[in-house]
């Protein structure tokens, strides 16, 4: 408001009020424990990529012989993969548990696109420069795949809604872990390519997947804690470590495979039983 002076009679604007209470941050600017468990899953993700880079792409792009040095960094890479899960098991059960701010769903479509997308894509795309007799392009073929069918599978999570306790599709962490799995077992490369490209035909498809709650949720805590003592076991040499590591990976694909079997056949099973109750409700 403007007051006249009644000497000078000019005009003056007196100073604001301060404010003696410092004022609140937006809400949707507040990160809740929750979102920083996500921080931690993209930070994962993103290390992920670094030891990738600098213990297996530099390496053997500058002709170092040290396999030694390139598994402990695979090692440590797939590690990572496997805390970033962990990270995205329990930010959603925190946030169910506390709350969770406004931008915690955003959040973590994005550290999932990291962890989950870019990260085991890069794995694959690195994988496919230096193994030997690997087809490099077709690697980064199948490494553009992984990478969109895990950006399109975090899109249709954001607007689809499905039945609750289901995920439609496999899991982005499954599929992350199954591809980098396939990878490790070292299987022939057109039996590779192919595996890969069904993991990702799976994140994409309509496919029923339970969600990791109450024991569900402890039974994959365990496996991924199970999976990184066998890759730390691989990582350093130890005895039958080779042996190990191929069991977990070859476990991995079973898992993959057989969840989507049981949930056709369920879907199966509700389908004929609908249809009978329809059929026992026509009848006079």
């Amino acid at each position: 408001m403007t007051v006249i002076d009644p000497d000078t009679k000019a005009g003056w604007v007196p100073e604001a009020d301060e404010v003696d209470e410092e004022e609140e941050m937006p809400l949707s600017l507040r990160l809740s424990i929750a979102d920083t468990l996500t921080l931690g899953n993209a930070t994962c993700g993103f290390m992920a990529v670094y030891f990738t880079t600098t213990g297996i792409l530099i390496p053997d792009l500058m002709g170092s012989q040290e396999s030694g040095m390139a598994r402990n960094s695979a090692a440590t890479a797939v590690i990572l993969m496997l805390c970033a899960a962990v990270f995205d098991l329990f930010d959603g059960l925190v946030a169910r548990k506390l709350r969770s701010s406004p931008m915690g769903a955003e959040l973590d479509n994005l550290s999932d696109l990291i962890s989950f997308g870019l990260a085991p894509a890069y794995f694959v795309l690195v994988y496919g420069m230096v193994a030997e007799g690997a087809y490099q392009r077709v690697a980064a073929v199948g490494a553009i795949v992984v990478l969109l069918a895990v950006v399109l599978r975090l899109a249709r999570f954001s607007c689809v809604t499905v039945k609750d306790g289901t995920f439609q599709g496999m899991p982005s962490p499954f599929g992350a872990l199954t591809v980098v799995s396939i990878v490790l077992l070292e299987l022939p490369f057109v039996a590779t390519l192919l595996a890969i490209l069904g993991t990702a035909w799976l994140m994409v498809s309509r496919v029923e997947y339970p969600k990791p709650r109450g024991r569900l949720a402890v039974a994959m805590l365990s496996w991924i804690v199970l999976g990184m003592g066998l890759m730390a076991a691989w990582a350093f040499d130890a005895p039958s470590g080779q042996l190990l590591l191929q069991t977990g990976c070859a476990l991995q694909l079973v898992m993959g495979a057989v969840i989507p079997l049981f949930a056709t056949a369920r879907r199966v099973n509700n389908f004929r039983g609908n249809r009978r109750e329809a059929r026992a409700a026509q009848l006079p």
